[in-house]
Protein backbone atom coordinates (compact mmCIF):
# COMPACT_ATOMS: atom_id res chain seq x y z
CA UNK A 1 0.00 0.00 0.00
CA UNK A 2 3.24 2.41 0.85
CA UNK A 3 3.67 1.90 -2.54
CA UNK A 4 0.53 2.65 -3.86
CA UNK A 5 0.49 6.09 -1.95
CA UNK A 6 4.14 7.03 -3.77
CA UNK A 7 2.48 6.92 -6.67
CA UNK A 8 -0.62 8.60 -5.71
CA UNK A 9 1.38 11.64 -4.68
CA UNK A 10 3.98 11.38 -8.19
CA UNK A 11 0.76 11.63 -10.27
CA UNK A 12 -1.12 14.01 -7.98
CA UNK A 13 1.97 16.71 -8.28
CA UNK A 14 2.81 15.91 -11.49
CA UNK A 15 -1.12 16.38 -12.51
CA UNK A 16 -1.41 19.76 -10.15
CA UNK A 17 1.38 21.04 -11.69
CA UNK A 18 0.22 20.02 -15.67
CA UNK A 19 -3.39 21.34 -15.45
CA UNK A 20 -2.35 24.61 -13.51
CA UNK A 21 -0.45 25.79 -16.75
CA UNK A 22 -2.94 24.10 -19.21
CA UNK A 23 -5.73 26.29 -16.93
CA UNK A 24 -4.39 29.30 -16.41
CA UNK A 25 -1.29 28.96 -18.29
CA UNK A 26 0.92 30.99 -15.61
CA UNK A 27 4.39 29.52 -17.22
CA UNK A 28 4.42 30.93 -20.36
CA UNK A 29 7.33 28.52 -22.15
CA UNK A 30 5.65 25.38 -20.88
CA UNK A 31 2.11 26.30 -21.94
CA UNK A 32 3.45 28.11 -25.27
CA UNK A 33 5.30 24.56 -26.05
CA UNK A 34 1.94 22.67 -25.22
CA UNK A 35 -0.26 25.08 -27.13
CA UNK A 36 1.24 24.71 -30.14
CA UNK A 37 1.28 21.06 -29.88
CA UNK A 38 -2.10 21.02 -28.92
CA UNK A 39 -2.79 23.25 -32.43
CA UNK A 40 -0.70 20.68 -34.17
CA UNK A 41 -2.91 17.80 -32.92
CA UNK A 42 -6.42 20.14 -34.60
CA UNK A 43 -6.96 20.79 -31.21
CA UNK A 44 -7.82 24.20 -29.70
CA UNK A 45 -7.24 26.48 -26.52
CA UNK A 46 -10.62 25.45 -25.10
CA UNK A 47 -9.79 21.74 -25.37
CA UNK A 48 -6.40 22.34 -23.67
CA UNK A 49 -8.62 24.04 -20.92
CA UNK A 50 -10.74 20.80 -20.77
CA UNK A 51 -8.37 18.58 -20.72
CA UNK A 52 -6.51 20.35 -17.95
CA UNK A 53 -9.93 20.53 -15.93
CA UNK A 54 -9.55 16.45 -16.56
CA UNK A 55 -5.72 16.67 -15.01
CA UNK A 56 -7.16 18.62 -11.93
CA UNK A 57 -9.95 16.55 -11.09
CA UNK A 58 -7.86 13.40 -11.38
CA UNK A 59 -4.91 15.05 -9.25
CA UNK A 60 -7.87 15.58 -6.66
CA UNK A 61 -9.69 13.09 -7.12
CA UNK A 62 -7.22 10.15 -6.87
CA UNK A 63 -6.30 11.04 -2.58
CA UNK A 64 -9.64 9.34 -2.12
CA UNK A 65 -8.29 6.09 -2.48
CA UNK A 66 -11.09 3.28 -1.59
CA UNK A 67 -14.11 5.29 -2.91
CA UNK A 68 -14.97 5.56 -6.28
CA UNK A 69 -13.65 9.42 -6.70
CA UNK A 70 -10.35 7.94 -6.06
CA UNK A 71 -10.67 5.64 -9.03
CA UNK A 72 -12.88 7.85 -11.21
CA UNK A 73 -9.34 10.08 -10.34
CA UNK A 74 -6.93 7.61 -11.50
CA UNK A 75 -9.11 6.83 -14.99
CA UNK A 76 -9.41 10.40 -15.50
CA UNK A 77 -5.79 10.49 -15.51
CA UNK A 78 -5.39 7.24 -16.95
CA UNK A 79 -7.46 8.38 -19.85
CA UNK A 80 -5.57 11.88 -20.54
CA UNK A 81 -1.91 10.01 -20.65
CA UNK A 82 -3.37 7.51 -22.94
CA UNK A 83 -5.19 10.34 -25.24
CA UNK A 84 -1.25 12.40 -24.89
CA UNK A 85 0.12 8.94 -25.88
CA UNK A 86 -1.95 8.28 -28.60
CA UNK A 87 -1.58 11.66 -30.10
CA UNK A 88 2.60 12.07 -29.69
CA UNK A 89 2.42 8.33 -31.66
CA UNK A 90 0.65 9.74 -34.65
CA UNK A 91 1.86 13.83 -34.88
CA UNK A 92 5.52 13.55 -32.80
CA UNK A 93 8.08 10.64 -31.88
CA UNK A 94 7.55 8.15 -29.25
CA UNK A 95 10.32 9.69 -27.01
CA UNK A 96 7.98 12.45 -26.77
CA UNK A 97 5.21 10.43 -25.09
CA UNK A 98 7.49 8.83 -22.62
CA UNK A 99 6.28 11.05 -19.69
CA UNK A 100 2.85 10.17 -20.88
CA UNK A 101 3.77 6.24 -20.93
CA UNK A 102 5.14 6.87 -17.35
CA UNK A 103 2.12 8.71 -15.55
CA UNK A 104 -0.23 5.94 -17.76
CA UNK A 105 1.45 2.74 -16.13
CA UNK A 106 1.46 4.56 -12.64
CA UNK A 107 -2.42 5.21 -13.05
CA UNK A 108 -3.02 1.87 -14.77
CA UNK A 109 -1.69 0.32 -11.35
CA UNK A 110 -3.68 3.01 -9.12
CA UNK A 111 -6.48 1.95 -10.97
CA UNK A 112 -6.21 -1.75 -10.57
CA UNK A 113 -5.13 -1.49 -6.93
Amino acid sequence: MTLISIFVGLLSAFFLFASSIKIFGWQKFIFDTQLTMFIKYGLNRQIMMLVGLAELFGAVAIWFQGSVFGTLGALALLGTSIGAVGCHLIWDTWQEGVPAMITGILSAVVVWS
